[in-house]
């Protein structure tokens, strides 16, 4: 029997958008050439939570500082950070020296818990769990530091417009110092760990290729493109408060190996010689932290005065654990609350290389490949319709939302 030539010899197969080697909601419809990746297809959208409409729609800017703590829950600085930086942009808000020195620490922390939780979920998606406790154990005393200075173990609402709401005391500087002695005594366990042990090489080395030019084209930013051999950084580029005095530079693999691959075990260097860079930024914090105030107002009725007068557009960028985080905001004098709010997370542009990190890998190496960019689907998503007929999209704001929901649970009922 003759072969048609023509003949399709490719197949589809979905993950997600619930799958035990995904976290958050997301789908990836894989084209296969028998076990090889030949297309990926990424459908997000199954999450919305509405935060930006909800944002607009506080009594006050204040209320939205708390509202984009949970945008992430992992990274719950770098959201309000972003959405401080932006407002104090727009209404001409200075910050205290020693408010920018207790942003950057809180910002470091939370880095070096990302980190190390995402290495604890690598090491999971490859089946090796012994070193997912053992990171997470580890993670534990950075939590803990975490919840000292700032009350809680994962949102913090330190952040305030003009500054923090809350200072570093004396008393707390040992046991920080503590803290960070004990991750410099276990970072050569850490990186014989990641780097030298046999299995995470056979699955991490040659897998996920992302080159630079690929990088670069695609506009992937934090660990995903710094792996791939771009140093950038926006704590380096374009430095934002205290890091102008720190001098950051960006982490790169060939730091270590002298080469550039790109792939999951160079994001495994770059992430892991962050975590190191992040206990020093810290320490330098603490030795460097001028005294005087945390805040610029401290009376709530002023400062809401103060922001009800504002009008203007600004712009927070901040170099979050998984890459440049962009908030815009745009106020109106004599409205109390944020007339625009825009947010885009790190992950929305990094899902772009997706497919391109996919392409011919083993279907088995997808889910260790898929979270190497570290993807947060709760900060990435929006909601959006296609017709079918014309293909055109639009984005479904709240009234039609609340009448579909309405419409499904109507339609449940009968």
């Amino acid at each position: 029997m003759a072969v048609n030539e023509t003949e399709k010899t490719t197949y589809t197969i979905p993950i997600g958008p619930i799958h035990p080697a995904l976290k958050e909601p997301v789908q990836l419809v894989l084209e296969l050439d028998g076990e090889k990746v030949v297309n990926t297809d990424v459908r997000v959208g199954q999450v919305h939570r509405s935060i930006e409409w909800l944002g607009m729609n506080r009594n006050n800017p204040v209320q939205s500082i708390y509202l984009a703590e949970r945008i992430c829950g992992i990274c719950n600085i770098c959201h309000p950070f972003c959405l401080v930086l932006a407002v104090e942009q727009a209404a001409d808000i200075a910050v205290p020296p020693r408010a920018e020195y207790i942003r950057v620490i809180a910002a470091e922390m939370e880095r070096i818990h990302s980190h190390i939780l995402w290495a604890g979920v690598a090491a999971h998606e490859i089946g090796f769990d012994t070193v997912f406790y053992l990171t997470w154990r580890i993670r534990e005393e950075i939590m803990d530091l975490i919840e000292l200075v700032f009350g809680n173990r994962v949102t913090k609402a330190i952040l305030q417009f003009g500054g923090v709401r809350r200072d570093i005391t004396k008393e707390q500087l040992p046991r920080i110092r503590q803290g960070l002695d004990y991750y410099k005594s276990i970072f050569e366990q850490l990186r014989r760990v990641f780097l030298e042990d046999e299995t995470v090489k056979m699955r991490c080395r040659n897998v996920g290729i992302l080159s630079r030019e690929a990088a670069l084209k695609l506009l992937t930013v934090g660990p995903t493109v710094r792996a791939s051999g771009v140093p950038k950084d926006v704590r380096q580029d374009q430095a934002y408060s205290a890091y102008a005095d720190l001098n950051v530079k960006a982490i790169t693999p060939d730091m270590v190996t002298g080469t550039v691959v790109g792939d999951v075990y160079d994001r495994i260097i770059v992430r892991l010689l962050e975590v190191a860079q992040s206990i020093q930024i810290i320490e330098e914090c603490i030795a460097q932290m001028p005294e005087g105030p945390i805040l610029t107002e401290s009376k709530m009725p002023r400062l809401l005065k103060l922001l009800t007068d504002a009008e203007g557009e600004g712009v927070g960028r901040v170099e979050a654990p998984r890459g440049e985080d962009i908030h815009y905001v745009r106020m109106e004098s004599g409205v109390s609350t944020l007339s625009t709010w825009k947010v885009r997370a790190p992950t929305y542009i990094n899902l772009v290389a997706i497919p391109t990190i996919l392409k011919g890998m083993q279907i088995a190496d997808v889910p260790i490949a898929f979270a190497s960019i570290d993807p947060c689907l709760s900060c990435t998503n929006r909601a959006i319709r296609t017709d079918k007929a014309t293909g055109k999209q639009s984005v479904i704001d709240y009234e039609e939302m609340h009448r579909l929901s309405v419409q499904k649970t109507k339609e449940l009922m009968k």
